[in-house]
């Protein structure tokens, strides 16, 4: 039988950076530990970042796995409407992807929602 799980935000399961160059966007995403990280190996895949990402229409997504540092690094290509000289929006950075990646949906168990939960509290104490 499959324990139970539950959907929180990438954003309680690691940290993420990013930048652009171009019409490309590069986000970082870097696990709390190795349960959350092997999570989000799982689960944060080439697939699910391109479609979370899918009103931004990527042409590619590749994702660079780092096991040593718990990380993964994913280039987003053909997502900044041309990049920041060629696009008519305000904010055509990649910068800003990394807050919309950081809201992704991950399916954790209740053991693990419950271990983070208590660390997001013991953090802001």
């Amino acid at each position: 039988m499959t324990p139970p799980t539950t959907q929180l935000p990438l954003y309680q399961l690691a940290h993420g950076r990013a930048g652009d160059k171009g019409n490309t966007s590069n986000i970082s995403v870097i696990a709390w530990d190795q349960a959350c990280f092997d999570v989000l190996v799982a689960q944060a895949t080439e697939a699910k970042v391109a479609e979370w990402f899918g009103y931004r229409h990527p042409t590619k997504v590749t994702r660079y796995v780092l096991p040593k540092l718990k990380a993964m690094n994913f280039v987003l290509e053909g997502i900044l409407d041309g990049g920041v000289n060629d696009a008519l929006n305000l904010d055509t950075h990649g910068k800003g992807l990394s807050f919309w990646m950081m809201d992704m949906p991950i399916a954790v168990s209740q053991d693990l929602a419950q271990k983070l939960t208590v660390r997001e509290y013991s953090q802001t104490v």
